[in-house]
């Protein structure tokens, strides 16, 4: 018998069993809320019907703003079918299970700072991934709605693929897609186990033992991040069924805040303001950082960044927190979950499309002036634009393809020590010791964007932000870490020599977050103090057994730029002995041959410590020797590589240009080789000015690297002000010797006299002495140059890298400062005095 229905008839049994029908859909949700936490915040609720989740052809009124269905069947009116089923379901880990589950093998996730152990997704996950790794069509149920016992070919779907699996959204290998595919690497890791152990080998995990919203479910016990047999699976960050209770928020299935509602203030979890990231991570400093104070990290994202992120208009980097950085579904390639983290392209929304790891790509989104990330962003504001430096002539390799590997080699946690990747750290061997292949440069070398605070010095208040987070180059000066080099590692080297080429042998390691406000300053202290010990970490025999090669990596100086054709030790040369202070002495002072030991020690740049050279010591009386800051206080303070070392800078000053918020401080690129803020070669000295010349191809000295802190009218051109003032170099009538020098000569150049790399030399007052070549130049001691060969009366500068550049001086006996005459210059086998002078100097080309 078959039985009819009048359409009028139809419609009343329709009108009787659908709110049955939804009634029945708000309990299932209840239950699966118990099911998958049991405990939801208040600002969430289970109504998977106005979710995503909802794929029937049921129309329901409540989305939330700004989300789509995207995805939906079109003749199955049943939500809960896609899923779930009454009746011969699944034998799977969930509940009452209706879908196949996916039989792939996955990648899965690692890093050299992981303790975990993923293994191939199990629980939960394997629920989630049987539609979200894109295998199976998504109307393939093992239950069609209305029949049991058998498995449908697919109810008709629309906004899926051709094959009726999930959709791609902004590609397949982006960041912006739920189609996460068999390749797990570049997504958060699930199917590991959580638990004491690992919060302890991480050091940066909280203890689900000593949490109570961390945990397995249990009878009474609904922790509002759920474990599965203490593992942590899919359902640990999401629950499929809910949303929030404002419609306007997408919080993505989150049971937890997806963006920071308040500035952090305790390093205790606080639900209803943090964001869910800081549930399970504890990172050392984050309460500090300059990215998560509101007073600091206030710029907001473009409509089109935050439409791209799904973040509400106008979100401020401070409340998207770990989201600025991290996506715990990244682009394809990107690895430790970096954001747009790899070097490949980008789609007219601004979404990266797989490529291979670049870090620096996840900063340069914020810090360069074509990120397209901030409303206020890039040069001239607040948010440094570090990009332009790096794509200068002379630049850090930063980009793989500059590196020797042509890949990222850069893995922090590769070293030994227990929590190293807490703290950045990497192996030296990772670092290029053993294999400079590699060699690398990487924004988190430098940072640690976790701990970095917007102050001049590292262990200042980051609750009252300064004008910005480099350092202080006012007077007296110091070496000291400034707020951006806050908690990263680096070293400090050990001498166990005074001489000059005699390496370190050994290094203290320097990490950890300095949590004390003003806390301790000194050397000693187990984490980074000062500048310096985060250079050398790269540049000295800490991290390579042979000093790398000029040109061995692109972007880097070339080979044979004056006259060097291999790097050097700077830990070597900033060896700063005690007793080589001021006008202390040695027997054999940094390596030279004991004739040349009287009056005699080693001198250097003032970066590790101060020379004690004071003014008195050195015999000045009178000012403006030096440019402001180091003036006043020259001998007794210390300096910084990045005086010295960045983007080329303005006559007189090593301060970038374009004022505060201009062009940045550091190391990462510049318009000079050797990423130096002024030329520097043979031709620094003297400017060429309606002089001979002919080998001088330029006349711009006044701009060089020497003259952003030595004052170019004291010593390189001449000025009758500085005629009868000492500068160190003056005889004892006070006499200045570069000022009678440039009458005699009419010109000077500073690599006649001093040392070509000028870090620190086994001579006072960087002096090169061609009576006394050796070791650095792959000589024996006490080797003198003839700079006449063949008896000819032209005079031959001495050119041999890495220290000389075109050196002419020869010393016979050094004097105390303020204390020299013609009589201590001279060849030790030949003229001395004035008539050498005459013989060399007349005769130069």
């Amino acid at each position: 018998m078959v039985c009819t229905y009048s359409n009028r008839g139809y419609e009343s049994l329709f009108r009787v069993i659908v709110p049955i029908f939804l009634a029945a859909v708000m309990l299932w949700d209840a239950y699966q809320s118990i099911l998958f936490a049991g405990t939801l915040p208040s600002n969430r609720i289970s109504d998977v019907r106005n979710t995503r989740h909802n794929f029937s052809a049921t129309v329901f009124p409540n989305l939330p703003g700004g989300v789509s269905r995207r995805v939906e069947a079109t003749d199955n009116a049943e939500i809960c079918v896609f899923c779930h089923t009454p009746h011969a379901a699944e034998t799977a880990p969930g509940p009452l299970w209706n879908r196949q589950l996916s039989g792939a093998t996955y990648s899965l996730y690692s890093s050299g700072s992981l303790d975990a152990v993923p293994g191939q997704p199990n629980g939960t996950s394997k629920l989630c991934l049987s539609c979200h790794d894109g295998t199976l069509a998504i109307g393939n149920v093992t239950n069609n709605s209305g029949s049991g016992g058998y498995r449908a070919a697919g109810n008709e779907m629309s906004g899926v693929q051709a094959d009726g699996s999930m959709p791609v959204g902004e590609g397949t290998s982006s960041g912006f897609t739920r189609n996460l595919g068999t390749d797990l690497t570049n997504d958060h890791p699930i199917s590991f186990t959580f638990d004491t152990n690992l919060a302890l080998a991480d050091g940066e995990l909280r203890d689900p033992q000593s949490e109570s919203y961390i945990g397995n479910r249990s009878s009474g016990v609904n922790p509002v991040v759920p474990l599965q047999q203490d593992q942590v699976q899919c359902t640990s960050c999401h629950d499929p069924h809910i949303r929030s209770t404002n419609t306007t928020e997408n919080i993505k299935f989150l049971r937890l805040n997806r963006l920071q509602q308040a500035p952090p203030t305790s390093t205790l979890f606080n639900e209803s303001n943090d964001i869910i990231c800081l549930a399970c991570h504890d990172k050392a400093g984050w309460l500090d950082s300059a990215h998560a104070n509101k007073q600091v990290a206030n710029e907001r994202y473009t409509d089109a960044a935050a439409n791209l992120r799904e973040f509400p208009l106008g979100t401020q980097v401070w409340e998207s927190a770990c989201l600025a950085c991290h996506d715990t579904h990244a682009v394809q390639g990107s690895r430790r979950l970096l954001r747009e983290g790899t070097d490949g392209p980008v789609n007219a929304n601004g979404a990266k499309q797989g490529g291979n790891p670049a870090v620096e790509q996840t900063c340069f989104a914020c810090h360069s002036s074509d990120g397209g990330t901030l409303t206020t962003q890039g040069f001239g504001t607040e948010v440094p634009d570090i990009k332009s430096d790096f794509s200068l002539a002379t630049h850090m390799p930063i980009n793989s393809f500059d590196q020797p590997a042509g890949t990222e080699v850069h893995n922090i946690g590769s070293n030994t020590d227990a929590q190293s990747g807490k703290d950045f750290m990497e192996s030296p061997e990772n670092l290029g010791k053993g294999n400079l292949q590699n060699r690398h440069a990487e924004c988190t070398d430098c940072h640690n964007p976790h701990r970095v605070i917007k102050n001049r010095q590292f262990n200042a208040d980051p609750s009252k932000p300064e004008a910005a987070g480099t350092h202080d180059h006012s007077e007296p000066h110091t070496n000291l870490a400034s707020g951006v080099l806050r908690g990263i590692w680096g070293v400090e080297p050990v001498f166990g020599s005074d001489a000059f080429m005699s390496n370190p042998i050994d290094f203290k390691v320097k990490r950890g977050n300095p949590s004390i406000i003003n806390g301790p300053t000194d050397v000693n202290q187990s984490y980074v103090t000062r500048e310096y010990q985060i250079c050398l970490k790269c540049h000295s025999n800490f991290a390579y057994d042979t000093p790398p090669m000029l040109g061995s990596f692109s972007g880097g100086t070339p080979y044979g730029t004056n006259e060097m054709t291999q790097y050097t030790n700077q830990a070597m040369e900033y060896n700063s002995p005690d007793g080589h202070m001021g006008e202390g002495t040695s027997s054999t002072p940094g390596g030279a041959h004991p004739s040349w030991a009287i009056n005699n020690h080693r001198s250097w740049h003032p970066v590790m410590k101060p020379t004690g050279r004071t003014k008195s010591v050195r015999g000045i009386s009178r000012n403006n020797i030096w440019k402001a800051p180091f003036d006043n206080h020259v001998g007794t303070q210390t300096m910084y590589c990045t005086d010295c070392h960045g983007n080329d800078t303005a006559i007189g000053t090593a301060v970038p240009s374009g004022g505060e918020n201009g062009r940045p401080w550091g190391p990462h690129g510049s318009e000079n080789e050797f990423i130096l803020k002024g030329k520097w070669d043979k031709y620094t000295g003297t400017p060429c000015d309606g002089k001979d010349c002919t080998f001088e191809p330029r006349t711009d000295q006044e701009d060089d690297l020497c003259f952003k802190c030595h004052n170019i009218y004291n010593y390189a051109l001449e000025n009758k002000t500085f005629e009868d003032d000492s500068s160190g170099w003056s005889k004892s009538d006070g006499e200045n010797l570069h000022q009678f020098h440039l009458d005699e000569v009419d010109r000077l150049k500073c690599n006649w006299c001093h040392v070509a790399v000028p870090h620190g030399w086994k001579n006072k007052a960087l002096l090169v002495n061609l009576n006394d070549v050796g070791p650095e130049a792959g000589l024996p001691a006490g080797t003198e140059i003839d700079l006449h060969p063949s008896g000819s009366k032209t005079t031959t500068p001495y050119f041999k890298g890495p220290y000389y550049n075109g050196a002419i001086l020869k010393i016979i006996s050094f004097a105390i400062s303020g204390n020299w005459d013609e009589d201590n210059c001279g060849s030790k086998t030949g003229e001395t005095g004035e008539d050498w002078m005459k013989d060399t100097c007349d005769n130069l080309p």
